[in-house]
């Protein structure tokens, strides 16, 4: 008795046991390197300081404390973020002004920021493949790669999103916390005073964090222009870098800083108001469309069944 094997069915077969295989090979490797990766971590508790480089150590000790998935994952974060300093160079000050606006531990590098997006990826990628795979078969594999791209591009505008969001409730708090500076200073206050006043007043919200991070400065020896010229490098945005502009200049004219911040305050709330007709014109033109299709809707829910009706008896005609 001849039995005849298909050639197509034999290949498909064979395919399917060698894919399957190399998925037991992988997943009992990465398993492998994952407990090892794990114990190497568990085992050391900060990494040796040498005599060059010192800051750089002590930074990646302070980020190994605070962020989990650095301390897991750091050779992997590091061998990304060289590939982040040679590929995306000229994004990375872009990068590095959204970290510090908002307000991210400022252990963290731009390559190194991207880098932990992309891991983070990267680890989504298995389950990208899985389902795509299943569902589209070879085609899936192209998006599963799509998916893994877009989930970091999506880690890294969540991080823009970040910034604008803590820049805006800064924005907001802004003039009430010049009119405390205002009222402390004209009562008699020292201006140190009257931050350090201010900054237990707001505590908790992120204009006491950059209020708290100039004093601080101010506490370790910088000028009153140093340390504001550090807040508007921080936060980079164009209202509150004219407004600290304002405030250096006037400092340096000897202008008193009550005044100045009374000023600020006032200018920050004309802006405020500004920006609220804007976007209530704006609320106008976003509504249209929507209006259009609720009106439709209602025309076709009315006029419906009445057309219905007449197709139907037309039809039966």
């Amino acid at each position: 008795m001849n039995l005849t094997v298909d050639p197509m069915l034999f290949a498909a077969v064979t395919i399917e046991n060698v894919l399957q295989t190399l998925a037991s090979v992988a997943m009992g490797a990465s398993a492998g390197v994952f407990a090892w990766w794990v114990l190497r971590v568990l085992w050391s508790e900060d990494l040796k300081q040498g005599a060059e480089w010192r800051y750089d150590v002590s930074r990646i000790n302070e980020l190994r404390k605070q962020d989990p998935l650095y301390r897991i994952f750091q050779p992997a974060i590091a061998m990304l973020a060289r590939f982040n300093r040679t590929v995306f160079r000229e994004n990375l000050p872009a990068v590095n002004r959204e970290i510090q606006a908002a307000g991210l531990p400022r252990f963290w590098l731009a390559e190194e920021y991207l880098a932990r997006a992309e891991l983070i990826a990267l680890f989504a990628s298995p389950v990208y493949v899985y389902f795509f795979y299943n569902w589209f078969s070879t085609v899936g594999l192209l998006l599963a790669l799509s998916a893994v791209l877009l989930t970091a591009w999506l880690l890294r505008r969540r991080l823009a999103s970040r910034a604008q969001y803590r820049l805006g409730r800064i924005k907001r708090r802004m003039p009430f916390a010049l009119d405390l500076l205002t009222l402390l200073m004209e009562a008699g206050a020292t201006f140190m005073n009257s931050l350090n006043q201010a900054v237990h007043e707001f505590e908790g919200h992120p204009v006491a964090e950059e209020f708290g991070r100039v004093l601080a400065d101010i506490n370790l020896g910088k000028t009153r222009n140093e340390a504001f010229h550090a807040m508007q490098d921080r936060l980079a945005d164009d209202e509150i870098t004219s407004i600290i502009g304002s405030i250096i200049q006037g400092e340096q004219l000897g202008t008193p800083l009550a005044k100045i911040f009374r000023t600020q305050a006032d200018v920050l709330r004309i802006k405020r108001t500004q920006r609220a007709e804007t976007v209530a014109g704006e609320a106008a033109v976003n509504m249209l469309l929507p209006g259009i299709l609720v009106m439709i809707s209602t025309v076709l829910i009315i006029m419906g069944p009445f057309l219905l009706n007449y197709l139907f008896m037309g039809l039966m005609m």
